[in-house]
């Protein structure tokens, strides 16, 4: 029986992977065939790199549906179920501290910012992430209107902007996105809901969501008062080196002197939510040992899951995108990088591991009326956009408050006229679409083009991971927008069919899915 399950959760994950990843696989591949020839070298190892990618994908999100997102709920709802602050907040805060700490994309933003020590960095994010995560779970125990505290909180930041240099402007907002990755994003979000669950009001179900938005707001900070001390003033930074291959036997070794890096990397990362589901099976002992055993089996696929992607797409896919950043932008029409930039990201943010759990999990809390489809494709249309004003800061050299400033008034207003779970989904949404796939591909991507063009790489390529993380606020809460109106003339025709008067047909709206 369990062998069965576990069966059909492959078939079921691996059309998914294969749906998401084959895409983005295909465009590479006709661009290097095209306009953008790169070496059999870095060919090869982009293609054993999509491979890796698609085999580690399935694994972590067969594990993170087996695992993390049942391990998440449980822990939230046996927390909360105390209702005492004295316990809530300090659990809250160490688990955020702690899960942030062992987040493996935090090491790699440490690395961007050699003005500041690594262990004071990763600390003062750790520290701004398990804050807001406290604030987030007050936001969700006591219904605090999210809009209201994302104008305070973006106000705050984008009022301290002016007064850090702006070689680190771009960093610190890249630093939202980057580290809520792909091993805190599935846990806070269940999380989320299992504190939701003990709720029994009938917004309990809109406020599950929020917890990424509020976990992306502390690094930002974090990282805004760290320049501010540190006054680290023009940073340098050099475009990542691209491997030479000369043979097979070289290949082989490139990969595996980097998987004992990353099976380390994820065995730290995956160890203090292990210890979390030991403890709280200690104290609860709600679960049967059929129960352990498949979450136990979960955490493994994630951890093996998350090996085989990271190293996938670090040593595969980042030489790749660096070297097509760099031939796209040296073309003679160095335009067509951002028609190309926009194409690319359409699709992925499809492969991002942490966008198969928010949209599964969004459809599943909604039961349907926001479906995994409508998600992704406003997912991909708000990070397409995102790459392709990205592209346009490479070319240009437009400072990057130019477009965040009134990307966020824009999505923050639109906030007060949505539905509450569309904003909450829609700013969760900006931290799940700038994962690994973002750090790895178009980041490389971005920093090829700009030192092909012979531009300032912190200040026109850094800064791409934020404007991911940006648009699908803008464009997830349009859909919102639509969803309401359908709504409200539904309402309208049904009143007027009640009181014998024919509906308005001229402002007839097609039902969309969503």
């Amino acid at each position: 029986m369990l062998l069965q399950f576990f069966r059909s959760k492959f078939k079921e994950k691996l059309s998914e992977t294969l749906m998401a990843v084959l895409p983005i696989l295909l465009i590479v591949l006709l661009l290097c065939f095209t306009v953008a020839p790169i070496p059999p070298s870095i060919l090869m190892t982009f293609l054993i790199g999509a491979v890796l990618l698609i085999l580690g994908m399935l694994l972590f999100n067969v594990g993170v549906e087996l695992s993390m997102t049942p391990l998440g709920e449980r822990v939230g709802s046996i927390m909360t179920k105390s209702k005492k602050l004295i316990v809530i907040i300090p659990v809250s805060f160490i688990m955020g501290l702690v899960i942030t700490i062992s987040e493996p994309d935090l090491q790699v933003l440490a690395q961007q910012v050699p003005s500041v020590p690594n262990l004071v960095l990763i600390l003062a994010v750790a520290i701004g992430v398990a804050i807001f995560l406290v604030l987030a779970i007050l936001r969700m125990l006591f219904g605090i209107p999210l809009p209201y505290l994302l104008v305070l909180f973006y106000g705050i930041i984008f009022a301290l902007t002016p007064l850090v240099p702006k070689d680190f402007l771009a960093i610190a907002f890249d630093s939202g996105g980057v580290t809520t990755g792909p091993m805190t994003v599935p846990f806070i979000m269940a999380f989320g809901v299992g504190i939701a669950a003990i709720r029994t009001d009938k917004h309990a179900a809109n406020d599950c969501f929020g917890l990424v938005t509020m976990c992306s707001i502390g690094p930002i900070l974090a990282v805004l008062l760290l320049g501010m001390i540190y006054n680290p003033g023009s940073t340098e930074q050099v475009s990542a080196a691209i491997p030479i291959i000369d043979n097979t036997l070289d290949l082989w070794q490139l990969f595996m002197e980097e998987f004992p890096t990353y099976f380390e990397e994820m065995a730290l990362s995956i160890l203090p939510i292990v210890g979390c589901f030991f403890i709280f099976q200690l104290v609860a002992r709600d679960l049967n040992k059929r129960g352990v055993i498949r979450i136990t089996i979960g955490m493994i696929y994630t951890y093996i899951g998350l090996v085989l992607f990271l190293t996938g797409v670090n040593v595969g896919f980042m030489p790749a995108g660096n070297y097509l950043g760099q031939t796209i932008a040296g073309l003679p029409y160095a335009w067509i990088i951002v028609p190309i930039g926009m194409i690319i990201g359409y699709f992925i943010v499809l492969a991002e591991p942490a966008v198969f759990v928010l949209t599964k999990q969004v459809e599943e809390l909604t039961s349907g009326a926001i479906s995994s489809k409508a998600m992704r494709t406003s997912l991909s249309i708000g990070v397409s956009v995102s790459v392709g004003l990205a592209m346009i800061r490479v070319l240009t050299g437009i400072s990057i408050l130019w477009f965040l400033v009134p990307g966020y008034a824009i999505a923050i207003g639109i906030s007060f006229f949505v539905p509450k779970i569309f904003t909450a989904i829609a700013f969760d949404s900006g931290g799940v679409a700038s994962g690994p796939m973002t750090a790895t591909f178009l980041l490389p991507f971005a920093m090829g083009a700009c030192e092909a063009l012979g531009g300032n790489i912190i200040t026109d390529a850094f800064g791409i991971v934020a404007m991911v993380a940006m648009t699908p606020l803008i464009t997830i809460q349009v859909m919102g927008l639509i969803a309401k109106f359908k709504d409200n003339k539904l309402h309208q025709d049904a009143a007027a069919q009640t009181a014998g008067v024919s509906p308005d047909t001229c402002g007839d709206l097609e039902i969309i899915e969503l």
